[in-house]
């Protein structure tokens, strides 16, 4: 399993940006190419015309021994405000071509999240079936705009040979273990996880379980973040909480640099129950940490996560782990 970087946090010109990650032990980067993700160190419109652009891009990496695990273009691609979603869905389409073009097979999105018929100004997240209403515009939203778009999606990328690793985040119709599945079983296997454990804390989710339940080829890549929950705060009020993420020192719960949220025991065992459903690639750091600067989270993150990867073997911190005898 390799260490990598989504950049999105360094602030700084993307040569020097792959100078910093060298310097600092990483295999690997994770690449924002626009929506939520800033597209600094990956020029989108630029790359798909400009061959050379491409030819210095793909040289930048190789030349440092740096491999590109993923593009990441998560952004508001079933947006009611068809202005934002048009934006959000170019910018998935052609992120795809861009995958085919520098050889990664992977991008990184969000599922999405609409809103009602008619039209409405903002998406309508439905987390529970009842009133009645709830459960018809559940409905609705997954025969009308999810799989319609996702069915057509899922071709696009296989047509191109690029897998779409979807992050279970709530606000988005595949934010748990079972909608993901769902979205999978209409788009089909071209379609799995971008596996972060920190959105699934919050949700009460065990993500150790969840791997096991994913199961082998579900999972295509992984994003290395923590979560820190207020025990006296998740007790009184629960995960799904609406004050800003600043209040830090009030909210249930906050992202946190790896290791500062759950012990190296926690993730030594989540390293292991990835390798056990055959997962061998990145963990990609990603650093939304409030409370740190990102360089100082991110290298406090490979300080931690580095030892882990390096002794961590699957049959021996696991006894369910089925291992190969012949």
């Amino acid at each position: 399993m390799k260490l990598g970087l989504f950049t999105d946090s360094l602030q700084v010109p993307f040569a020097q940006a792959l100078d910093w990650v060298i310097e600092n032990g990483f295999d690997a980067v994770e690449l924002g190419t626009g929506n939520y993700s800033p597209a600094r160190h990956c020029e989108l419109e630029t790359l798909l015309k400009d061959e050379n652009a491409r030819a210095k891009f793909k040289d930048a990496l190789a030349s440092r021994g740096l491999m590109l695990s993923a593009l990441n273009c998560s952004g508001r691609i079933l947006d009611p405000q068809m202005d934002q979603r048009e934006k959000a869905q170019a910018v998935f389409f052609q992120t795809i071509e861009l995958a085919r073009k520098l050889d990664v097979n992977t991008v990184v999105s969000l599922a999405g999240c609409p809103g009602e018929p008619g039209g409405s100004t903002y998406p309508n997240w439905i987390a529970h079936y009842w009133p009645c209403e709830l459960s018809e515009l559940y409905r609705w939203q997954w025969d009308e705009e999810v799989s319609p778009f996702w069915t057509k999606a899922a071709q696009f990328a296989a047509d191109h040979g690029v897998r779409i690793a979807i992050e279970m985040h709530p606000a988005q119709v595949a934010y748990n273990t079972s909608t993901l599945l769902r979205l999978r079983e209409i788009a089909g296997p071209n379609l799995g996880a971008n596996f972060d454990p920190s959105h699934l804390f919050f949700q009460g989710m065990d993500p150790i379980r969840v791997i096991r339940a994913l199961g082998p080829n579900v999972i295509f890549h992984v994003h290395a973040k923590d979560a820190r929950m207020d025990p006296d705060e998740m007790a009184i009020n629960g995960g799904f909480d609406s004050r800003g993420e600043k209040q830090i020192t009030e909210r249930a719960w906050a992202y946190r640099t790896v290791g500062f949220g759950h012990t190296e025991a926690w993730w030594r065992d989540f390293v292991c129950a990835l390798r056990a459903v055959g997962y061998d690639g990145v963990l990609s750091i990603e650093h939304e940490d409030l409370m740190m600067s990102a360089t100082e989270g991110i290298i406090k993150s490979v300080e931690f996560l580095k030892p882990i990867l390096l002794r961590t073997k699957p049959e021996e911190d696991l006894p369910w782990v089925v291992t190969d005898s012949s």
